[in-house]
C-alpha cells in the first residue's frame, strides 16, 4: 500500500457566472493499493480526503470505465473519506479487460471486500450511468451498508434502455455517428448490435477486436454531452482503455447485466426505501435518457431528485457538477 498525507482543503473552484458551484480542489490520495479478489482479479483502490472523514464509494461507469482524478472531486476533502477503485478489468486492476468471473454479482463482492478491508461500517454510495446501476444493486443486497445513495445518469440496464442506444433510438439523433457504429457490421448481422459487437470483442484476433472496441467506444463518446464529443482519459492507452471499456461493456450487456428478470432494480426497490437518496438527471441525456430516473424516481418517492435543464450525460457538464456537490454537501448532515 502506497500512503501520502496531503492536507485536505475544502476551496472551490470559483462559481460560474449563474452561480452553480464547482468542483472542490484537486487532491491526491492519501492512500492506494491492490486488494485480491476472486479469481485472477486483483483490484485497485484509492483513498482521499479525510482519513476520518464521513466515507463515500465512488463507482465508475461503463461497465469497463476507470477512476479518474476528477471524481474525487465533488467531495468535501475536510468531511469526507473517499474511497474509490477500478472494477474487474478496468483501468489499474489486473488482469486487464478479463471478462473471467466478471459479473455484477462479482463486483457487488468486491465491493463487499473493500469495504472491509478499509474497516468502514457504512458508506455513501456515489455513482453515475452504470455506477448508479452497481450502486442500486450493492443497494438492495447489502442496505444495512448503505447510509446514502448519490446517483447521477440513472441506467437501469434493462431491455429498453439497450435497444434505444444500440438497436434504435439515439440512431435518429446521431446519424453520422451511428453510420460510424454500423461500419464494422455486415448488413445481416445488424439487427442485433450487441450481440454482433459480442462476437467481436471476444474474437481471438487481437485486430477483430480493436477495430470493434474502437468503433463501440466512439459512439458512446459521440453521444455522452451538449459540448460535443468526449475524450477518453489521456493517462490510458488510448486502444488498451478502448479494448477494455467495449469489451467488459459489451459483456455486460450481452449477458443482461447478469440479472434474473428484466426490470430486477425497479422490482426490489423496497429494498433500499429507507435509504436517503440524491437523483440527478440532465435532460438532454441520450445515453441513459430522462424515463429512466423518471422510473426510479416514481418507485422511490423519498429520494431527491433533480432535473438538469441543460445537460446531456456527462458528469463534467457545469449543471451536472453543481447538482452533484450540492447533493454530496447536504449528504453529509445525514
Amino acid at each position: 500500500m502506497d500512503r501520502k498525507a496531503p492536507l485536505p482543503s475544502a476551496t472551490h473552484e470559483p462559481m460560474s457566472p449563474a452561480g452553480r458551484r464547482g468542483l472542490y480542489a484537486e487532491i491526491e490520495p492519501f492512500a492506494s493499493g491492490w486488494l485480491a479478489a476472486q479469481g485472477p482479479h486483483e483490484i485497485y483502490y484509492e483513498e482521499c480526503g479525510a482519513p476520518e472523514g464521513q466515507p463515500v464509494l465512488v463507482l465508475h461507469g461503463g461497465p469497463g470505465g476507470a477512476i479518474n482524478p476528477t471524481m474525487r472531486r465533488f467531495f468535501d476533502p475536510a468531511r469526507w473519506r473517499v474511497a474509490l477503485f477500478d472494477q474487474r478489468g478496468c483501468g489499474k486492476s489486473r488482469p486487464n479487460a478479463s471478462l473471467e468471473d466478471n459479473t455484477t454479482w462479482t463486483l457487488v463482492e468486491d465491493i463487499e471486500r473493500l469495504r472491509r478491508h478499509l474497516g468502514v461500517e457504512r458508506w455513501t454510495v456515489f455513482g453515475g450511468s452504470w455506477g448508479s446501476t452497481l450502486a442500486l444493486a450493492y443497494a438492495i443486497k447489502h442496505p444495512r451498508r448503505v447510509a446514502g445513495l448519490i446517483l447521477r445518469g440513472v441506467f437501469l440496464l434493462n431491455q429498453r434502455e439497450l435497444n434505444w442506444f444500440y438497436q434504435d433510438g439515439a440512431s435518429r439523433m446521431f446519424p453520422d455517428a451511428w453510420e460510424r457504429f454500423l461500419a464494422p457490421i455486415p448488413v445481416s448481422e445488424r439487427g442485433d448490435m450487441v450481440g454482433a459487437y459480442h462476437r467481436r470483442l471476444t474474437d481471438p484476433r487481437a485486430n477483430v477486436r480493436a477495430q470493434a472496441a474502437a468503433a463501440w467506444s466512439q459512439w458512446e463518446g459521440d453521444t455522452l454531452s451538449l459540448r460535443g464529443p468526449q475524450a477518453r482519459p489521456a493517462k490510458f492507452n488510448e486502444i488498451e482503455f478502448a479494448v477494455a471499456f467495449a469489451r467488459i461493456e459489451c459483456h455486460f450487456f450481452a449477458n443482461k447485466g447478469f440479472f434474473d428478470e428484466d426490470g430486477w432494480l425497479l422490482n426490489n426497490i423496497d429494498f433500499i426505501r429507507g435509504i436517503p437518496g440524491w437523483i440527478v438527471q440532465g435532460r438532454f441525456d441520450v445515453v441513459t435518457p430522462l424515463e429512466s430516473a423518471w422510473a426510479l424516481k416514481n418507485a422511490w418517492p423519498e429520494a431527491r431528485f433533480e432535473i438538469v435543464w441543460d445537460a446531456g450525460h456527462a458528469s463534467t457538464e457545469p449543471g451536472i457538477v453543481d447538482a452533484l456537490v450540492r447533493a454530496t454537501d447536504q449528504a453529509l448532515a445525514n
